[in-house]
């Protein structure tokens, strides 16, 4: 017997950088995507598979983005450098295991692939955490951008290099307070 399909309900979400959609799912934010990510389908696919529910949009208030929406106006008013909304993650279980490092970086702070793979006890795993890092669904509230080339250099972000360039310069000025 086949579940019975539910709604992710969805909003955009414009910022200085690109414009993002939310979602929200039985109480908890299960999307924080770039819209000008190239494989947004595949996104919305993982999700309506692992969630048994689709993206829709949405008219009436909810309080899950409604709640996310203002940590990210905090956010990139440079009032917020963490987040309490809650998640709901969507993938498998390496990748779960990735976004959790992921979620663990500081704000203002970046690490490497390798790094990452190093402290999963896995240091040859480097192209499996960089799978998983672009399969996150949660841009920004999983800060994905934090993650760097081996050599400094800043690599692929679903939302665009300038986009990940403009992030990481937002966390490198002075940190406001929370």
């Amino acid at each position: 017997m086949m579940k019975e399909q539910k709604n992710i309900l969805t909003i955009p979400y414009d910022t200085p950088c690109g414009q993002l959609l939310l979602g929200a799912h039985d109480g908890r934010l299960c999307l924080c995507d770039w819209m000008s990510r190239k494989n947004r389908q595949a996104v919305d696919s993982r999700l309506q598979r692992l969630l048994h529910a689709v993206p829709t949009g949405h008219t009436a208030h909810d309080r899950v983005l409604d709640t996310a929406r203002q940590q990210l106006d905090e956010y990139f008013g440079r009032k917020r450098t963490t987040f309490s909304v809650p998640l709901l993650l969507a993938g498998t279980e390496f990748q779960k295991q990735v976004w959790a490092l992921l979620a663990a970086i500081p704000y203002g702070t970046v690490l490497s692939y390798a790094q990452l793979a190093r402290r999963l006890g896995n240091p040859r795993a480097v192209r499996a955490v960089a799978s998983a890092n672009g399969a996150n669904a949660l841009s920004i509230f999983i800060p994905c951008h934090r993650v760097i080339g081996s050599d400094g250099s800043i690599t692929g972000y679903a939302g665009d290099l300038a986009a990940k360039e403009y992030l990481l310069q937002l966390e490198r000025d002075p940190q406001p307070s929370i």
